[in-house]
């Protein structure tokens, strides 16, 4: 199967920080090789770093325009090349407010597998910042700011039994960060990075064979947001986080999801580009990335 290349340079915090720069730094090292087709960048800048009164969300509306600029141009790119999976190159993690919606209207309901090194479950009162890169678990599975939950036409976007949740840290964490894991739904899929440590290809099959027993999707999207690898890995993230894989653990607990015939397409998250001058840590994601767009 083919795949085509969308950047999506979103920063929800809208400092303009390296996430943004993360599609230009990561064609640099050679990303479009490993495609059939580059269709640049959606129009996905988010300016405005002021949290809305009534849900605590930073740059709310701007970052509702720029889900349905995303939106719109994979649903574009998805009719245009029947057939061909995307990869979708952030950015921060909430670029999936634009990507779900889109899979919503080209595919219909679909799975999720959720490699981070955090659930991504609180609400806008609750985040220290307000960015929805805190929140967008949260929100494609019904919790959070009507504004965002409704962006795919129906609520929940995904089903809390369709979601695997690979990677995230459970030990050593502060009280605001065991609260969040705590808050996720209980029909939500688990597999916390102590387990992933222990054995990363069985890690991967459970997750893969997860998505492939929930009924009524249309596949799984695969989602890596980078901050879940050991920051001894990959420093070059905004929210690094100890006790995660390296990158020979989490390539071989992506390599059954990989090679899923149910896999939709994958995006790739949270790499800070102004962390990595020399370009190295942006050589070594794509070398991640070729072995799984093959």
């Amino acid at each position: 199967m083919s795949w085509f290349l969308l950047g999506a340079p979103w920063d929800c915090s809208a400092s303009r920080r390296g996430e943004a720069a993360a599609p230009a730094a990561l064609r640099a090292a050679g990303l479009a090789e490993l495609v059939e087709a580059d269709l640049g960048d959606a129009g996905t800048v988010i300016e405005g770093a002021t949290r809305d009164p009534e849900t605590g969300v930073l740059a709310l509306p701007a970052t509702v325009a720029a889900a349905r600029a995303l939106t719109a141009s994979l649903v574009a790119a998805l009719r245009d090349r029947p057939g061909s999976r995307p990869l979708v190159a952030g950015g921060d993690c909430s670029l999936l407010l634009g990507v779900v919606p889109a899979l919503l209207a080209v595919a219909g309901p679909v799975g999720l597998w959720f490699a981070d090194g955090h659930p991504d479950y609180l609400d806008g009162a609750a985040s220290d910042t307000g960015e929805t890169a805190d929140m967008e678990l949260a929100i494609l599975t019904g919790d959070g700011a009507p504004a965002l939950v409704s962006l795919g036409g129906t609520v929940p976007m995904v089903e809390p039994s369709a979601v695997v949740l690979l990677g995230h840290r459970t030990t050593g964490l502060d009280p605001g960060s065991a609260a969040e894991v705590d808050r996720l739904p209980a029909a939500l899929h688990r597999i916390a990075a102590p387990e992933l440590l222990a054995d990363p290809a069985a890690a991967g099959r459970g997750a893969r064979d997860l998505l492939d027993d929930a009924g009524g999707t249309a596949g799984g999207w695969l989602h890596v947001d980078l901050d879940v690898l050991d920051p001894s890995a990959l420093p070059a993230v905004s929210y690094p986080q100890a006790g995660g894989p390296t990158w020979e653990q989490l390539a071989a607990a992506l390599a059954p999801l990989a090679a899923s015939p149910r896999l939709l397409g994958v995006s790739v998250a949270d790499f800070r580009a102004d962390l990595d001058p020399s370009g190295e840590y942006a050589e070594r994601i794509v070398e991640l990335l070729r072995g799984i767009v093959r």
